[in-house]
């Protein structure tokens, strides 16, 4: 996706997204008459057919290799059967529909599916031994058979959706609100990686918005709507209301999704509730059931449990590296390996987070005669090209290595690994009101905040975020920052 908003012309016969052969009819319906719509049908056909491929071969191969394993046990020809199966299984799950429905296709939202799947498909061929395998399967083979189908099915989901969105052409999306909305929208669609989405242009919700200043070209209104999608090879709309005219917003979408086009709305409600109510309906009256904020006394013990057992697991594996990180700053720069500095913590409590040393010793004194290099906004103080940070210290920074001290603050109990950024005492006094509640939760040495950017968010925005991990709190949810912690420093993306 490029890095700013594209205003393309409709695609032609000769784009990227026309390699694909035309599909003559569709099971929900005719075909499409627009050239965007029929794009639209061969992605999502794709995305469906190489996710089926990536979970036939992660199945198949897993079971090969599983009763490979064991000189006395063959396959039968029956075996054959449970290629349809498990096409069966992840299309009942709702596997391969619902990236028809998404802008961010992410496949760590998959594994929970597949892991119930891998343990079924175990199950279905230790019940069937005696149809599907020649000999007896040993209890390991049976046992190793669910991880490795769910290992093998994850990644090359993975690879499946990477190589489908190289191929095709990224979807055209139109956004339907005022100017604010639209810049935000613009603004996480050109950070997040995966996203193959361009930004045409928007129209507005009102007949009058305001005049904030534009990046997005404005076509046409909600009366030449059906005209804008036409012409511009619309394949998606956003709507991203301002909160003032729920009637405007249904009727904006009803519109849409007459028009045949794909519809993603920006729920403002979930600013407040997040995104885990729970849904509910009294004969016909939806409702949505509002969690308490925060974690109640056993997600806190499931989630210390969890910080405890990885982060002594983690010193164990890492402790090599931690020396030679140790080593290399004491050889290089004088002062103390180690940098303490008070952060605002649970409860509002302070204390001292530990970090490797980055920059020369008394760096802190020399803060504010460097306000004037400070680029990051909101009180946040950023330099991307910091004089004090030692030649070890931009290493360490690049990579997030320095912050691997802090598992002795996730031992003492002072810090989470997965929670709201923990701020500096400074910072920590400009935040006010209902967003003060983030304070609810331990801070955690990564989080949502360190995915996105740490330094490119703006601290209204990052209050935001902790306010909503408080409200949506899952182990599940840690795990998977967890696990995209890990490319952003890789990647040099982490700070």
């Amino acid at each position: 996706m490029s890095s700013t908003p594209q205003f393309a012309d409709p695609p032609e016969s000769g784009a990227r997204g026309a390699l694909m052969p035309l599909p003559r009819r569709t099971r929900s319906g005719p075909m499409p008459e627009s050239e965007a719509g029929r794009i639209a049908l061969r992605r999502d056909m794709w995305y469906r057919r190489s996710l089926a491929a990536a979970d036939v071969v992660a199945a198949t191969v897993a079971l090969v290799v599983c009763v490979a394993a064991n000189a006395h046990t063959s396959l039968l020809a029956p075996c054959l059967l449970l290629i349809p199966l498990i096409v069966v299984g992840s299309k009942s799950a709702g596997l391969y529909d619902r990236d028809e429905h998404l802008v961010f296709k992410t496949t760590l939202d998959d594994a929970p599916k597949l892991v119930s799947l891998s343990l079924a498909f175990a199950l279905v061929v230790w019940m069937g031994e005696a149809t599907f395998v020649h000999g007896s399967l040993w209890r390991v083979q049976v046992l190793a058979l669910a991880p490795s189908t769910f290992t093998l099915a994850l990644t090359l989901r993975v690879v499946a959706r990477y190589l489908v969105r190289a191929a095709i052409a990224p979807e055209r999306c139109l956004v339907l609100g005022g100017p604010v909305e639209a810049g935000r929208v613009v603004e996480k669609f050109e950070h997040v990686p995966g996203v193959n989405a361009t930004i045409v242009g928007r129209t507005p919700l009102e007949d009058h918005d305001d005049a904030t200043p534009e990046t997005l070209q404005v076509l046409g209104t909600l009366d030449t709507l059906g005209v804008v999608v036409a012409e511009h090879g619309i394949e998606r709309v956003v709507i991203a209301p301002n909160g003032t005219d729920g009637d405007k917003m249904l009727d904006a979408i009803r519109l849409v999704k007459a028009l045949g086009v794909k519809v993603s709305v920006v729920p403002r409600l979930l600013e407040a509730v997040g995104s885990s109510a729970a849904y509910d309906s009294v004969h016909g009256l939806a409702l949505l059931g509002v969690r308490r904020y925060g974690l109640t006394h056993s997600s806190n013990f499931l989630k210390r449990t969890m910080d405890i057992v990885l982060t002594v697991v983690g010193v164990v594996l890492i402790a090599p590296l931690l020396a030679a990180i140790a080593i290399a700053i004491k050889l290089t720069s004088r002062g103390p390996v180690l940098f303490r500095q008070p952060r605002v913590g649970r409860d509002g409590r302070a204390f001292n987070i530990y970090k490797f040393r980055s920059m020369v010793d008394g760096a802190d004194a020399l803060k504010q005669d460097m306000r004037a290099l400070n680029e990051a906004a909101d009180g946040l103080f950023k330099i991307a090209d910091d004089p004090r940070i030692t030649r070890v210290g931009r290493v360490l920074r690049k990579t997030s290595l320095d912050e691997l001290p802090q598992v002795l603050n996730v031992l003492k109990g002072d810090m989470s690994l997965v929670g709201p950024r923990p701020l500096v005492p400074d910072e920590d006094a400009q935040i006010e009101g209902w967003q003060r509640r983030r304070l609810l939760v331990r801070p955690g040495m990564t989080g949502h905040w360190q995915i996105f950017g740490s330094s490119r968010i703006p601290i209204s925005e990052m209050v935001k975020i902790d306010y909503l991990y408080g409200a949506n709190w899952s182990l599940w949810g840690d795990v998977k920052v967890l696990l995209r912690t890990l490319p952003y420093m890789l990647t040099q993306r982490g700070m």
